[in-house]
């Protein structure tokens, strides 16, 4: 079978087949890649599938039945798909949590799912997680991927991963056999969202909407980029995040490619180089900041380097703008001489496509990166919907402040109020336990998606904002506060913000400095460096002010943010202030910030 032919995602019953049927293709070819000890060990297809059917089997001897849900906590590593899909060849969901969740979070999914098993890869997770496991009513199995210690464990019992993965072929054969009765209408995982607002819900997703995800985003590739057989994913964003789990496993699965796990964010710039993917799925805020230290690194090496730069990024403009002049053409030669391949030598020197998703990405860092000869996809969708709805891709003609085109058999369609409806396999079962939330949203079959956008003329989705995050002033205006918070954070000045505004006659906004761009302002006023400190002084101030009028000057009059108070800290996951996909949860920030923002309004 050659590469080009992994095209037969419709003949698929359920992903665990899948897995399989490519498995008996690759037989030894490495599969699955981490790092152990400084150096990148793999295993084979071969090997993981005699592991999935070993695990598979082990559930069953525990006594979990179709159906049972199973926990899932653990960083990203080849041990997290192994047990994924064992559970699904067992018959059972999986329930993948952040490695972030806190014990209150971990508790919620416990009782919510009822799951009779809990997956945990090393003892520093075990301590947040085994409080909550000890205290559900559900939950009779521990399975650690790494030695934990000696703990009294009351009903629970612990068993060892290294156990529970023996397999042969035999049990590959079985486990084969047992998954010809699981279809694609069947439970294969509940994501629970991490939620900009409220408690998590539990999104049922089945084989057949991650099947139709992987299919999609395979024909992207395929019909632009073509595929090899040397296809190489790096994964990197959490893989109990919808987005990756789909676009970061169960795509590679699909088109027979290699997965790297990253070692951590620390890591990743040299991971790229390690490994040289050819196709990566990530956030837009990795972008911005790898925009910002580019930037830098360019400037730091002299004139001629920065020259080149504004070049690439002026030719690029002109270029997406449908400006292309033919006068361009010897400074194009000599970009693609200089610049542009230590530009992709830094991304491995191989990469096809970097898939975005998961936030809004600023059409400015679209720009700026295809300029560089990267190319760079946005796409869109929701847990609710396996998680892609669109993509961009070139042929279709990349516009930045779209999502491009639906995938292949999605049906998608604006309401009268703008909002953006979704049909198709794509479409979740719905939240489970929560009847009253899934007739909310999905709705004669159209899942609403609680985006507001339209639908341009190439059949392209282009998203103004959240139907729930949209500004009202005190003037009946509608303002799209995500548009705001881009332009600002591309400001070297800032690294985070965000605006408010309802009600009120005018928009404010929530500042965090990029702490790198204060050191150096503080060395440059030969001032003592102190984060805090430097945000009561009125000098860093008004250069921050500096940013905010640049981004005035170029928005509307009702969008311009008249007045801004600095935030305590950034905004991040582990104060609970973004979610796991980089989005800002504002009702958490409102709440903090709420006498502080309130104080900018003169009443």
């Amino acid at each position: 079978m050659a590469a080009e032919q992994f095209d037969d995602f419709d003949s698929f019953p359920n992903l665990v087949t899948m897995f399989f049927a490519r498995a008996r293709y690759r037989g030894d070819a490495p599969f699955l890649w981490a790092k152990h000890d400084g150096t990148w060990q793999s295993l084979s297809w071969a090997e993981v599938a005699r592991q999935v059917a070993g695990f598979a089997k082990s559930l069953r001897q525990l006594g979990l039945e179709k159906g049972d849900r199973v926990m899932l906590v653990s960083e990203n590593r080849p041990e997290w798909c192994i047990a994924d899909l064992g559970i699904m060849a067992a018959g059972c969901v999986t329930v993948p949590t952040y490695v972030t969740n806190t014990e209150r979070d971990h508790q919620h999914i416990l009782d919510d799912s009822a799951a009779r098993a809990v997956i945990v890869s090393t003892a520093k997770l075990a301590k947040t997680l085994m409080p909550a496991a000890l205290r559900s009513s559900q939950a009779e199995f521990i399975i650690a991927m790494e030695p934990q210690p000696a703990v009294q464990h009351g009903q629970l019992s612990m068993h060892q991963w290294s156990d529970m993965v023996q397999g042969n072929d035999a049990d590959v054969r079985a486990a084969e056999a047992a998954m010809a009765a699981v279809t694609r209408d069947d439970l294969a995982c509940i994501i629970y969202t991490s939620g900009t607002g409220g408690a998590p819900r539990g999104v049922m997703q089945h084989h057949g909407a991650i099947l139709h995800n992987a299919d999609g985003a395979a024909e992207v590739l395929r019909e632009d980029f073509g595929l090899d057989e040397e296809e190489v994913f790096l994964s990197f964003l959490p893989l109990s995040h919808a987005y990756e789990h789909s676009g970061g496993q169960f795509l590679p699965i699909g088109v027979g490619a290699q997965i790297y796990y990253a070692e951590g964010l620390e890591k990743l710039a040299s991971n790229i180089e390690e490994t040289r993917p050819t196709v990566m799925v990530v956030v837009p805020r990795l972008f911005e900041v790898l925009r910002q230290r580019m930037i830098k690194a360019v400037e730091k090496q002299g004139k001629v380097p920065s020259y080149l730069l504004d070049k690439a990024l002026t030719i690029g403009e002109r270029d997406y703008s449908g400006r292309k002049r033919l006068s361009d053409a010897p400074m194009r030669l000599i970009l693609s001489r200089t610049i542009k391949p230590k530009i992709q030598g830094r991304f491995g020197g191989r990469m096809k496509a970097m898939v975005s998703g998961g936030a809004p990405l600023n059409p400015d860092i679209g720009v700026f990166f295809q300029s560089l000869g990267i190319t760079l996809l946005q796409g869109y969708g929701q847990t609710e919907s396996g998680p892609v709805i669109s993509c961009n891709r070139p042929k279709a003609g990349i516009k930045m402040d779209t999502v491009g085109p639906p995938l292949k058999n999605t049906e998608v369609k604006i309401a009268e109020d703008g909002e953006i409806l979704v049909r198709g396999p794509l479409v979740m079962k719905g939240y489970w336990r929560n009847k009253a939330e899934t007739d909310r949203v999905i709705k004669d079959g159209w899942l609403h998606t609680g985006d507001i956008g339209h639908i341009d003329d190439r059949g392209r989705i282009a998203i103004t904002d959240r139907k729930k995050d949209l500004i009202v002033n005190d003037k009946g205006d509608n303002i799209a506060p995500q548009k705001i918070e881009g332009m600002l954070t591309l400001q070297p000045e800032i690294l985070q913000a965000m605006v408010s505004g309802d009600k009120r006659p005018y928009i404010v906004g929530l500042i965090v400095p990029d702490p790198e761009w204060a050191l150096e302002w503080a060395r440059a006023q030969d001032m003592k460096y102190d984060f805090n400190a430097l945000q009561a002084n009125p000098q860093f101030r008004t250069a921050v002010r500096a940013a905010v009028d640049r981004v005035n000057a170029d928005v509307s009059v009702t969008e311009k943010v008249r007045q801004f108070e600095f935030a305590d800290e950034p905004f991040s996951i582990e104060n609970g202030e973004m979610t796991p996909s980089m989005k800002i949860r504002r009702h958490v920030i409102r709440e903090r910030y709420a006498a502080r923002v309130n104080g900018l309004y003169k009443d």
